[in-house]
Formats: C-alpha cells, structure tokens, sequence
C-alpha cells in the first residue's frame, strides 16, 4: 500500500511546473488524501538521490522550507525565479501551484 501511495505522490509532483511550488497538505488533497500531508513527506523524503522527482517544489502551508538546512532546496527554487522573503518565506499566491487541472482553467 505504501509503495503505492508514494509513488502516486512522486506523480503528482512531477506534474508541478517549474516556477510553481505546492504545500505538502496540497498534494494531499489533490490526490483525494485529506489528512494526508504527512504521507506526502514521508513519500519525499523516502526518494532516492537522481530519481527526477523535482521535490524541491514541495514546501509547508507557511511558504517555507521544512528542512532543517535549506540551503539545497532553496537555491533549487531561486534558480526557478522563485523569491523568499525576509522571513524566508514564500508567496503562495504568486508561486503557487492551483493543481493538476490548473492547465485546463489557462486562458
């Protein structure tokens, strides 16, 4: 069942384009998980090293990076034009993803 729940997980944030950014409670919801962010984490955290899943675009519902040294993800996502501010945070409004169907709702 894991494996399963992960790897619909690793789909789903492939599907976040670059620039764009979703919470860990986002990707939950988005795959019918409502109380599920925490699986969204564990599911990321479990990914190996070259596995392509750009997991750096996942981040808390603040708009800020989880990890205790963020240095890594946060360079990953400036260099996708995203911007912190002072507090390290991230406007979910501006960068943030609207979800899978989001390209359909594109004028």
């Amino acid at each position: 069942m894991a494996k399963r729940q992960f790897d619909a997980v690793y789909a789903m944030v492939q599907r976040i384009p670059e620039g764009e950014v979703a919470s860990y409670g986002q990707i939950a919801l988005f795959l019918g998980w409502p109380n599920g962010a925490r699986t969204v984490g564990w599911a990321l955290r479990a990914l190996t090293s070259g596995s392509g899943v750009p997991w750096h675009r996942v981040v808390n519902a603040q708009g800020k990076i989880s990890l205790p040294n963020p240095t890594r993800q946060r360079a990953l996502l400036e260099t996708e034009g995203i911007v912190f501010d002072e507090k390290g945070r991230i406007d979910l409004r501006r960068f943030g993803w609207r979800g899978p169907d989001a390209v359909d709702l594109e004028p």
